[in-house]
């Protein structure tokens, strides 16, 4: 696929009212983890349109089997492919994608095709259902007599029997693909622009190039498939039917991060070229998501609770030229297993709260809602004034922490990594003008209003860049005031 954060505290940024609707280019994709439907339809015409924003990911919006406890891994046990979730119902579902495809944002629906729930149960709808017996499907659609996956090195373990104990489905069975085409063909109908399709490398990419065939769009795909090297199954196997994830990305800018040298970054021969990954039109990049920020499907990443590190992260991931990145933004939690803030009956009780007006409080509380951190909202509106120079120029590192590097004449970035404040002189390698350093204060991209400071860039493309320690500067194309 194409091309498509400044203050390292945690503060939150609230959306500043515009004065005209933002229509230019959009990238960037947001993964807004177990929020309810009317709060990410909010979220898109409050803050993700106006800030640029392409894509909003979504959680599984499929029927799921309901849990004690409600962990949030409840969502990715289907008990059929009926439009009811702990998010909301079909009109609510259907509601969110128009309002976002309004404000200029499309909808990625997380989809859960390899398995069904495993275990004897009741969904979150309060239908009764057995293992192997589900509203459309009965045991003649499973992978049976079962087994578990236990032997990553062997591909018929790992694509035909069951993932923690979830009943396997025959992707290979034509009645099980054309269940799960009228799915997404039915999530096509609603508007939504595509979808991550969740453990993918737990069936043949064959039988998803096949159940993907004749779903109208065609829609944007990427899938999840956890590779980092030495299994039977590997991601470059699924690069025919769209994106595949790169889960060694964030596990190796975590160890630069946390161990390396940054100015390594500007030298591929020690970081890019070493870590093994897919080529930049085949990736879906992330410092963490919902299941590595975990500890799950690899760990150690930066997350949220490693603050200023995660904010740098996010910069660099959103600012340098590979593959489509996905930011997740969730809730907080201590218990791994633990589900997002419910309401009591099994439904999710969401950060925007009723009176909130520029921004969700419980943004302030619960919720972590990342995409709203200082350093990392005005990082799409980056990505997207860049795209059209797809490489890094005019290199610069203080041999250790600081580095700064420009997109063409495009963009221009500066990390401060350090414990000690930067101060230099540096080739930007765009136009002369005054610009809004957009990670020091909010920026409007439709009015280009700044509230944080403007920076010259002389007729040289040189400008003085200043930065505390752990600390961005970006200015770009579009917040040239």
């Amino acid at each position: 696929m194409s091309a498509l954060l400044v203050a390292v505290g945690l503060t939150v940024v609230p959306a500043t009212p515009a004065t005209a609707a933002y229509s230019g280019p959009r990238a960037g994709m947001v993964q807004l983890f177990e929020w309810p439907w009317a709060d990410v339809a909010r979220e898109c015409t409050t803050f993700l349109g106006p800030k640029g924003y392409w894509a909003v990911q979504v959680s599984p919006p499929q029927e799921h089997a309901r849990v004690a406890g409600d962990p949030w891994w409840e969502r990715y046990q289907p008990v059929s492919y009926a439009l009811t979730s702990r998010s909301g119902d079909r009109a609510a579902f259907a509601s969110m994608v128009s309002t976002c495809r309004a404000a200029g944002v499309g909808i990625v629906a997380d989809v859960v095709v390899n398995h069904m729930a495993g275990t004897d149960g009741t969904s979150i709808t309060g239908r009764a259902y057995t293992k192997y017996q589900y509203p459309s499907y009965g045991p003649q659609d499973f992978h049976l007599p079962a087994c578990q996956v236990s032997n990553y090195s062997d591909r018929g373990n790992v694509q035909n029997c069951e993932l923690v104990g979830l009943s396997d489905l025959r992707t290979d069975s034509a009645y099980v693909r054309g269940r799960i085409r009228a799915y997404l063909t039915d999530l096509m109908s609603l508007g939504v622009i595509g979808f991550r399709v969740d453990a993918a490398k737990h069936f043949p990419a064959a039988d998803l190039a096949a159940l993907l065939a004749g779903v109208p769009g065609p829609p944007y795909v990427f899938s999840e498939v956890i590779d980092y090297g030495g299994e039977a199954v590997r991601a470059g196997e699924y690069t025919g039917s769209g994106d595949v994830t790169e889960f060694r990305y964030g596990a190796s800018l975590a160890t630069l991060f946390r161990s390396g040298r940054l100015a390594d970054l500007l030298d591929p021969a020690r970081t890019w070229n070493t870590w093994g990954l897919l080529p930049s039109g085949d990736a879906v990049p992330f410092v963490s998501n919902h299941d590595t920020e975990r500890g799950q499907a690899g760990g150690g990443v930066l997350t949220y609770k490693d603050g200023s590190l995660y904010n740098l992260a996010q910069v660099v991931t959103l600012a340098w030229p590979y593959g489509n990145p996905v930011l997740t933004s969730g809730y907080a939690w201590t218990d791994k297993e633990a589900g997002p803030p419910g309401n009591g009956s099994g439904g999710t009780s969401g950060p925007w709260r009723p009176g909130d007006a520029a921004a969700p409080s419980g943004c302030s509380g619960a919720w972590v809602c990342e995409h709203r951190w200082g350093n990392v909202a005005a990082m799409a509106g980056f990505r997207a004034a860049t795209t059209g120079a797809w490489s890094v120029d005019n290199k610069w590192s203080n041999g250790w922490q600081q580095v700064a590097f420009s997109r063409g004449s495009l963009g221009f970035v500066a990390v401060n990594r350090e414990g000690l404040a930067m101060d230099q002189v540096l080739q930007t390698g765009m136009p002369a003008g005054t610009y809004c350093q957009v990670l020091s204060g909010d920026f409007d991209l439709a009015t280009r209003s700044c509230s944080g400071r403007r920076v010259t860039v002389g007729a040289d493309g040189r400008t003085r860049v200043q930065l505390p320690a752990l600390s961005a500067f970006a200015i770009h194309a579009a917040s040239r005031v």
